[in-house]
């Protein structure tokens, strides 16, 4: 009998800003990068600035247009890293199988847990408690027999709740909802099982395994187990050992394609300052750019360059990336950008002359 949990914590990046200021619990919150350079797009939002319409992915001025009373918060990365380390140490109390998915995020097999703490539903509750008292942030808790389900119970009913899902009632609960609910369907996948008549996790359940293989590849095989509950892969032990930083990056998909190249260089500069709060932070400086690009059709265009002198500054590094798109990317064709990625590697450490490679 396995019993997994997966806990998300709810708006994080904002929910950490209204533990350090009490203050933005009750006022329209969002944290944005390069506010003062007008550079910044939302990173999360409190839930009075979701209610207003605001979404992740939104630049500044236009989650302004659609909340006038808007505050914006520069990111703390330090801090939520900090937040973060504090939820796993809770964690760490009922099981040492930790897996994290981001760093807001983590899976936790309590399997072998059941005889000192209870049922999965009990771990869960304790744990969802002690979160919300030691720290002020609250989380969603999913627990079921596998992965996929403990994390599609933690979107279930978000903020501050647990949800079971068993081996009896999946398919009751689960079969009925749109299958880009389901882990790792995105808008591709989920366009391409729409234009075949398949809308919800049920129905691409009960689709032969062929026909999905005939559509999707070996993805269709992947989305065929999770979708019936067959899902099984292991959730390694906690350990301290560390693999060498060998690049750090952040992409995003942008709330709306973008159409020109200051909707570009906006999302660019944002992504550059977030990686460079990273380099900071780990006391390292990037010699090398790169940037990767996704337009509406889905191609993808990628380009890297090495710089003069390693730099972490977010300044530097984002008009690197621009020029790096600009000779890699052709308006002429007229097709939108969904998506943008930033990356940096030849890292090195800034008080060494250390390279990681």
């Amino acid at each position: 009998k396995r019993v997994i949990l997966h806990s998300d914590c709810n708006s994080f990046f904002a929910s950490v800003e209204s533990a350090l200021n009490p203050e933005y619990r009750n006022v329209p919150m969002a944290v944005c990068g390069s506010v003062e350079a007008r550079h910044g797009i939302v990173l999360a939002k409190s839930d009075l600035a979701k209610k207003a319409g605001v979404k992740t992915g939104m630049v500044n001025w236009e989650a302004r247009q659609r909340c006038p009373g808007l505050i914006f918060v520069p990111p703390q990365y330090d801090q939520y890293l900090k937040y973060s380390k504090l939820a796993h140490q809770i964690y760490y109390r009922y099981t040492d199988q930790v897996e994290p998915f981001g760093m807001d995020e983590c899976w936790l097999d309590v399997s072998s847990s059941e005889q000192l703490f209870g049922d999965g539903f009990n771990i869960a509750e304790e744990i969802r408690n002690s979160v919300r008292e030691e720290t002020g942030l609250t989380i969603s808790v999913g627990v079921s027999f596998n992965k996929v389900f403990a994390k599609l119970g933690s979107d279930m009913k978000k903020p501050d709740a647990t949800t079971v899902i068993t081996r009896e009632n999946f398919r009751e609960k689960v079969w009925g909802l749109p299958a880009s609910d389901l882990l790792f369907v995105g808008r591709a996948t989920s366009k391409k099982l729409h234009a075949h008549g398949v809308d919800t996790i049920g129905e691409l359940a009960t689709t032969p395994l062929d026909v999905l293989q005939s559509w999707l590849g070996k993805w269709g095989e992947y989305l065929y187990s999770y979708a019936n509950g067959l899902e099984n892969s292991e959730i390694p032990l906690f350990t301290d050992a560390k693999a060498p930083v060998k690049s750090v990056s952040n992409g995003t998909t942008a709330y709306r394609d973008l159409e020109n190249d200051e909707d570009v260089r906006i999302l660019i500069f944002a992504l550059a300052e977030s990686v460079a709060s990273r380099l900071r932070k780990m006391g390292l400086k990037a010699n090398g750019v790169s940037i990767m690009i996704k337009d509406s059709k889905f191609r993808t265009y990628s380009k890297q360059t090495t710089l003069n002198c390693p730099a972490d500054d977010g300044v530097r590094l984002a008009r690197v990336a621009f020029e790096l798109y600009k000779s890699s990317y052709d308006w002429e064709q007229e097709i939108p950008i969904r998506s943008i990625s930033v990356g940096t590697f030849q890292l090195y450490d800034k008080n060494a002359f250390a390279i990681f490679r």
